[in-house]
Parts: C-alpha cells; structure tokens; sequence
C-alpha cells in the first residue's frame, strides 16, 4: 500500500509572458526541488498534477504522480479513478505573468472533443476546462462581456472601436438592446445575446490593416483625454483608469486586436485573497498587475510589476486564442463557441466562505488563523487557503473520499499523515491520498500559507465523508 503522502517534484513552463528568473514565484517553487533558474528566462506556469504535458513526480522515487494513482487507485478512491479515468481530476497551477495573456475561452466538454479529433496539435485535450484564480498578489483581467449599458457607451465614446465593428453593426446592437439592458425575460435576453454576438464577431473579423490604422487613433485618445477618456469611463471603471490600460496594453502589444476588445469585457481586479471562476465558453484574459494603492502609478507602464495567482482547472490544456498572443488564434471558433453572457463585475468575483470541515488548535485560534473555502459549482476541484499565524499553529483536516494536491507560498512548519512527518516549506508541494487525515502546523516565526486543492465527488459527498471530523 503506497503511503498516501508524497512529496512531489513539479514541472514550470516557460512562456514569453511569465517573470524573469527568480522574480518568478513559479520558478522559485519548482527550484524548491530541482529547477535550476537562468536569469535571463521567462517562468510563468508551474503545475501541480498528472497532465501529461508537465507530468508531477514522486520527488523520492523519480515515478510520475499519473503512475502511482493508476496503480493504486485507493490514493484516489475507486469512485473517482472511475469517473475520470484513473486520471487527477483537477490541475493545479501557480502563475506567474509579467505582461498580458492570451484573450481567450476555453470549449466545453462536446466542442473540446471535436476540437480534439480535428486538430490534436492546438486542441491536446478532448476535455472540458473550467477553472477559477485566486489572487495571491493584486491582480487585474478582463471577464465575461460587460453590461450592454456600458457597452453601448464605449461604442459611442470610443470612434475608432465604433469605427472597427461598423456603423450599421453598432447602430443594430444599440437599437437592439435599448430599453431591454437588464431584462430579465428570456426572449429579449436571447435577442440580446445575438446582438451581442453579431457586434462582437464584426470586431473580431476586422482587417488587420484597419486595426493598426485605427489603434494610435484610440491610444492618442487615451493620452489627450485622461481622466475624461471614453467619456470618462462608465459604471464600472474610471476614464483615467481605461487611459492607463490602454497605454500599458498597447506598450506590450501595439496596435492589437486586444486593445478594442477591453471596451466589451469587465475589467476585473482582485485584492489578495479574491477569487473569481471561468466557466467553459466564458471569454476572459489575464492582464497582470493592476491599479493598486500600494504602488505608484508609474510602475503599470512597466513590465516590472508582479503578478503571482493561484489557479485550479479541471485537467485540460485547451485554449481558443483571439487577442493578446503571438501563438495559434482561432477566432471563427473563439466567436461561434462563446456564451454571450453578460453581467456586472460583482456577479464574476467568488464569495469564500469558511472552511468547515477543519479543527484548529488554541494557538492557532488565539492568532486569528483560518482556512477559507473557494468551491466553484463544478465537481473537479475546490481550494482551501489556510492560514496558521503563530508558531505552533496546528490544523487537522478532515479525511475526504478523493486526493488533495497542498502547495506552501509561505513560511515553513511541518505536515503529516498519521506516523509520517514531512518537513514543509516554501515552494513545497504534497500528494495526499484519499482517506486520509492531514495535519499541518507552523513552526517558523512568519505566518505558513498553504493552498489545498481537492475533489470529492457528489455521490461520496451525500454518504456523508466530505472531510468531516
């Protein structure tokens, strides 16, 4: 019976938007066990599970996490090796970016499978991907379409991205969805869906040669205007706050297709601890380093500003790319494929709550330690961020009916499955098999942070397990 605590040895992949050598919190987890850093390289992923891209292994035997819990399938419970083909079911990731990911979706279970059997070179996986972030420094990104009010606003405060979509295209969307922006009933929704989707598509389908025409128009708008930008912003976000994405945007990538699609999507950004979930077909991208108090505003016109987020995924690698990328784009798909919802920013962000399913010792109460739920309404994966404050800080988890994945970005102190005590620290990663019962507790002078992603399936949950005590 294979102990169901392994210490693992985790891939990161370098992409030119990740940080540079060690400003890189992926690059200084994965040195944790055998990276050796270069300088002068980007590192902008480090993944945590049996994907077969950057497989994790067993830090003492050099076996991969996929072996092992393929051959005891009780390290994952026999329920969910099932269901999921003695395969993790979730991927666990660190990211660490420096400038603008991709604008992109990721395909639903149906379409990831035809994806897959048409082109298996772009679309590895025949996979759903779902996925949520949590930011562990300020972040900032773009997701889900805005409220059509505001968009309606940019398209007549903006003249180059009214220009993009055309006048007829845009006059159709506005007369559309006037008067009916916050509708509740389900044929104007579904109208304002297709209007949405038209206005959005003639965007995207613009010719390059009038993106590029068309772009120093919107950036030296940015810079004359200011604070009175777009018509000084909208609900959601300010005039001079847009003027800056605009020009930091357009600095990473001039004259991009990106720079326009801002103006129908939310700027989102997340303080420390913030969470917000992407269902499959959701557009979305990564922007880095937002506006924050903590900084001067100069820094944003820089790609020195990092960024580091947690992000959990069921395990897939299917991207459709449209903006913001010099790799593969597939807009037809990224277009025809999307939800077309539409929503506030406060409807994108998760709300944590409390772990319950934890028992903290005195010390650990006495410095106001916790552990916080993140839990998106998917069966794949949920996190917990746990918190211990003092030295001696302890938290038992309850056992769980499926495997766990624990990452330490802070501190150090000590984790254990019944006899087996393992040392933790910093950049520090562990398999914890199902059944099994976790304790963790702090032993340096700073604060231990751990994030644990799990999965427990529905069936087990309604048995009653769910890591109760």
């Amino acid at each position: 019976m294979q102990v169901p605590l392994l210490r693992l040895q985790c891939g990161c992949n370098s992409y030119e938007w990740g940080k540079v050598g060690k400003d890189s919190a992926a690059a200084r987890f994965a040195a944790a066990t055998n990276l050796q850093i270069e300088e002068e390289k980007p590192y902008a992923e480090l993944w945590m599970g049996t994907h077969p891209s950057n497989p994790s292994k067993d830090l003492t035997t050099g076996r991969t996490l996929l072996d092992l819990v393929q051959d005891n399938k009780a390290l994952m419970s026999t329920s969910i090796a099932k269901k999921y083909n003695d395969k993790l079911p979730f991927l666990f990731k660190v990211l660490s970016i420096n400038k603008a990911l991709s604008i992109q979706a990721h395909p639903n279970k149906q379409l990831a499978e035809t994806l897959h059997a048409r082109d298996g070179k772009n679309y590895p996986d025949d996979n759903h991907k779902p996925e949520m972030t949590i930011a562990i420094t300020p972040f900032d990104g773009l997701c889900g379409f805005r409220p059509l009010n505001e968009i309606t606003h940019f398209l007549q405060t903006v003249p180059s991205l009214r220009e993009l979509v055309g006048a007829e295209k845009a006059e159709e969307f506005e007369q559309t969805v006037q008067g009916q922006e916050t509708s509740e009933d389900k044929s104007k929704m579904e109208s304002n869906k297709k209007a949405l989707q038209t206005a959005f598509t003639a965007l995207m389908e613009s010719k390059s040669e009038d993106i590029e025409r068309l772009a120093p128009k919107l950036i030296q708008q940015a810079k004359d205007e200011g604070s009175t930008f777009a018509g000084s912003g909208g609900p959601s976000n300010s005039g001079q706050e847009l003027a800056d994405l605009m020009q930091r945007l357009n600095g990473q990538f001039p004259s991009d297709i990106g720079l326009f699609v801002t103006f129908f999507l939310n700027y989102v950004k997340l303080e420390v601890g913030e969470a917000m979930f992407l269902k499959a077909d959701d557009i979305h991208a990564y922007l880095s380093g937002g506006t924050h108090p903590t900084y001067p505003p100069s820094i944003f016109f820089t790609n020195e500003f990092i960024t580091d987020i947690i992000e959990c995924m069921a395990s897939s690698d299917n991207v459709v790319r449209a903006g913001f990328t010099p790799k593969f784009k597939d807009v037809p798909t990224l277009t025809s494929m999307l939800t077309y919802s539409y929503a506030p920013i406060a409807e994108q962000k998760m709300s944590p709550t409390p772990y319950p399913y934890v028992k903290l010792n005195s010390t650990a109460f006495q410095s106001n330690s916790a552990c916080t739920l993140y839990d998106p309404p998917i069966e794949e994966f949920s996190v917990v961020k746990a918190e211990l404050n003092s030295e001696g800080a302890k938290a038992t988890f309850g056992a769980l009916e499926g495997p766990s994945v624990v990452l330490c970005t802070q501190g150090k102190g000590r984790v254990s499955v019944g006899p087996k005590v393992e040392e933790l620290r910093e950049g520090w990663v562990y398999f914890v098999g199902a059944t099994a019962e976790l304790v963790v507790e702090s032993t340096g002078g700073q604060p231990l942070v751990l994030f644990k992603a799990f999965c427990e399936i529905e069936e087990e949950v309604g048995n009653g397990v769910n890591g109760k005590m």
